[in-house]
């Protein structure tokens, strides 16, 4: 009986970590593309620069303050020489997303994002000369097709906004990969990943939204109507997006890396339609189906991972990609779906 309420428990406590976690990233990212959109704030660098700020502040907050999460210390030294070159990969995904949630609709940039996969194994391959079994490189197979028939039928393209989303997945594969070298000793969670990078972040791009976007920002300021209440929105998206790190973190406790994985992919589909029942944007049954095919690919692809995660190499093999050894090592350094997205 004890045993039944266990599992009971379990399985209850998984749904509500997967439900809030959509939650929080779904309305992340409706309310990016509102920002956008329908309050004509233009401007994503000063919305990324918001956010880490805010980011900033909350993490600040958890650690030092509330004592929510205990601090992984840091040497100087490698905040400057470990951290702040992950801060400045970090903060060009982050921008670049968001760049691209401005010019192209929510459906086409979450279908975007999901090259991820296929884009790291290609790095890795190239960089590091990593060995890949065949099974890995057949999976990428469904992913790259639907991102194609996505492109070429997608009725809002915007190049400009493609070819954002498009290096925002390079830069979320240059994260990971020099994640695996330059963070190598600490483990962080996604808490502690945001204390020490969105400092860094905030700084880095600081100046550039100055420069770019300074006086874009005040004619909005000055010319906008119900200015206030865009601010307060502005502001809690950078809330909400610091929240979403949490969210992470107590997904990945209370499921296993099967479910993660499934859950992840589910996301991307409740954000297009989330996405479309708001902003109405045009979508083609291929455009559909392009969706459709790229996100089994992704989870196939997990699921292949995981399959060979589980199998020894045979004697003298080169390793198949690294896979996390444990649900802590699949926390994203970023809300990598937004999104991942601080």
């Amino acid at each position: 009986m004890e045993e039944s309420v266990l599992c009971q428990w379990t399985v209850f406590r998984s749904l509500l970590a997967i439900l809030q976690w959509w939650g929080f990233n779904v309305t992340v990212i409706i309310m990016n593309k509102w920002i956008f959109q329908k309050l004509d704030f233009k401007f994503p660098l000063s919305v990324s620069c918001v956010h880490f700020i805010c980011s900033s502040i909350g993490a600040y907050i958890v650690i030092r303050v509330l004592k929510l999460k205990p601090l992984i210390v840091v040497d100087p030294e490698d905040r400057w020489r470990r951290i702040f070159p992950m801060s400045f990969v970090f903060c060009i995904n982050i921008v670049l997303g968001n760049v691209s949630l401005r010019y192209i609709p929510v459906s086409f940039m979450q279908t975007i994002k999901s090259f991820t996969p296929a884009t790291t194994v290609v790095l890795q391959w190239l960089v590091w000369r990593k060995y890949f079994d065949w099974r890995i490189w057949a999976s990428l197979v469904p992913i790259v097709g639907g991102i194609l028939l996505t492109s070429v039928t997608e009725l809002s393209f915007n190049m400009f906004g493609f070819c954002a989303a498009l290096f925002g997945c390079l830069a979320t594969s240059t994260k990971t990969i020099l994640a695996e070298s330059l963070l190598h000793g600490y483990k962080f969670d996604s808490i502690n990943t945001v204390y020490y990078m969105a400092p860094f972040a905030t700084m880095i791009l600081g100046v550039p939204a100055m420069l770019l976007e300074g006086n874009g920002v005040l004619d909005w300021f000055y010319t906008h109507q119900s200015v206030w209440s865009s601010v307060i929105i502005i502001f809690s998206s950078g809330v909400l997006a610091f929240f979403l790190n949490f969210s992470i973190f107590y997904v990945i406790h209370s499921t296993t890396a099967v479910t993660f994985n499934v859950a992840g992919n589910l996301k991307v589909a409740v954000a297009v339609m989330v996405s479309w029942l708001i902003f109405r944007n045009p979508i083609s049954a291929l455009n559909a189906v392009g969706c459709g095919i790229t996100l089994v690919g992704c989870t196939f692809y997990g699921y292949v991972r995981h399959m060979l995660s589980q199998q020894p190499p045979p004697p003298g093999t080169p390793r198949t990609p690294r896979t996390p050894r444990n649900r802590m090592e699949l926390l994203p350094l970023v809300n990598e779906k937004l999104d991942d997205k601080v």
